[in-house]
Formats: structure tokens, C-alpha cells, sequence
């Protein structure tokens, strides 16, 4: 599996104007509960401040990787935005973030969520690989820049 899998482009939203880190959750939970029949927007959102609440996805270098698990859900899911202005994001560089990569895992899945965490956090520290993200203008942009960087370097089944 690759973590283009795991996206689409229409849960990426590209240069969004968010202010704080509570918006931009709350912006990352719309876009996963588009893709979640069976969940609210509320309860994806609540799934992610939880997890933000033991400490800050914030990985540093612009980049937040907010995450949770989620009871019922029966597969992994992701959303992405970019952002039009940095924001605090308790990352651990105390630098703005203005990158962040949304993902919801069924509650079970230990494994798989600890090999797609790791995945992301390779991929976004590819510097290059941020730049062009950052540069990218459209969803569909987002998405194939993702999709090349990632083509070669599928996940663990």
C-alpha cells in the first residue's frame, strides 16, 4: 500500500486560510469525514484533538501530522492541507506549520498505523519533497507530487 492510497485529491485542500491549530483540525476533519459515511465531522475532529492532546503532532520543518484511531472505521484514511500562512502548532521546533497531513486509522490497527506514521514522517522530511508541496497550486498537483515521490517506496502490506 502507498500513502497515495490512502488520499484522494478532493481531500486535499491547497493554500487554505486557517488562524490556529484548532481551525486547520477542524478543516483536516471535514475533508476525512467527506470520505467516512458512517462518521460526523465532529467525531473525526474529536479523534484528532484527543491525539493532540497527549502531545503535538508537530513534527518541526513546517510539518504537522495530526492522527487518530478511530472504532468502527474499517480502513485507513488520509487528507491533506497546505497552508496559505504558517500557524503555531506546538511543533517541536517552535516554528510555524503550514503542511499538514491528516490520518485516521481503525482503532486495531497498531501496526500498519506505526509503519504509516513512519512513512510520512520520511516523506516530509524530504525538504525538497515540501517545497514542491508547498509550491503545488491544486489538489490534483498535491496528489501526483505525492503519488511520483512515493511510487517507489510502497508501505508494508
Amino acid at each position: 500500500m502507498q500513502i497515495s492510497e490512502l488520499l484522494d485529491p478532493v481531500r486535499i485542500g491547497c493554500h487554505q486560510e486557517t488562524s490556529s491549530k484548532k481551525r486547520s483540525l477542524e478543516v483536516l476533519a471535514g475533508l476525512l469525514a467527506d470520505a467516512l459515511p458512517d462518521f460526523t465531522a465532529g467525531e473525526v475532529f474529536d479523534s484528532l484533538i484527543n491525539r493532540e492532546r497527549l502531545g503535538s503532532t508537530g513534527l518541526g520543518n513546517g510539518v504537522g501530522l495530526p492522527h487518530g484511531r478511530v472504532a468502527g472505521l474499517k480502513r485507513p484514511v488520509a487528507a491533506l492541507i497546505t497552508l496559505a500562512q504558517g500557524i503555531d502548532f506546538d511543533a517541536s521546533d517552535h516554528q510555524p506549520v503550514d503542511l499538514l497531513f491528516g490520518l485516521l486509522v481503525p482503532e486495531d490497527s497498531t501496526d500498519e498505523h506505526l509503519q504509516i506514521l513512519a512513512r510520512l514522517a520520511a516523506l516530509f522530511s524530504n525538504a525538497g519533497f515540501c517545497r514542491k508541496l508547498r509550491s503545488s497550486n491544486d489538489s490534483e498537483q498535491c496528489y501526483r507530487l505525492i503519488d511520483a515521490t512515493e511510487s517507489d517506496q510502497p508501505l508494508s502490506a
